[in-house]
């Protein structure tokens, strides 16, 4: 008896519909609250390993629509998670001006860099 190929994984709505049309034969169940949530979880990493694997812009449109389930799934919408993301970038700021951070001096070490600018403008 031949075996067919396993997934076990959480798949958009229409892909065992698009599978049956191509002639295959498809076994899924529908999962619980806890489980949907643990899933949609597994497949945001998934998702993100694809983009980052790629830097496809359809991968990232993937992460795009499992975050917008997870939102839907916690019973939170769109418009207020974006509400959310607008006070952290009020508050803290964004990514656009690409910051990064590579450390926090000791206090001694800001004096050194202070007077070592201090000299540099000096010299200038």
């Amino acid at each position: 008896m031949e075996s067919g190929k396993v997934y076990n994984k959480l798949v958009r709505d229409r892909i065992p519909e698009i599978m049956e049309r191509q002639g295959m034969k498809t076994l899924v169940r529908y999962l619980d609250d806890k489980e949907y949530m643990h899933v949609l979880h597994e497949k945001l990493k998934e998702e993100v390993d694809e983009y980052m694997h790629g830097r496809n812009m359809g991968e990232l449109a993937d992460v795009l629509e499992v975050i917008h389930a997870i939102i839907i799934a916690r019973g939170l919408t769109i418009e207020e998670v974006e509400k959310l993301r607008l006070a952290k970038a009020q508050s803290n700021g964004a990514f656009f001006d690409r910051v990064f951070l590579e450390r926090v001096l000791t206090d001694q070490e800001a004096e050194v860099l202070k007077e070592t600018q201090e000299d540099i403008n000096l010299q200038y």
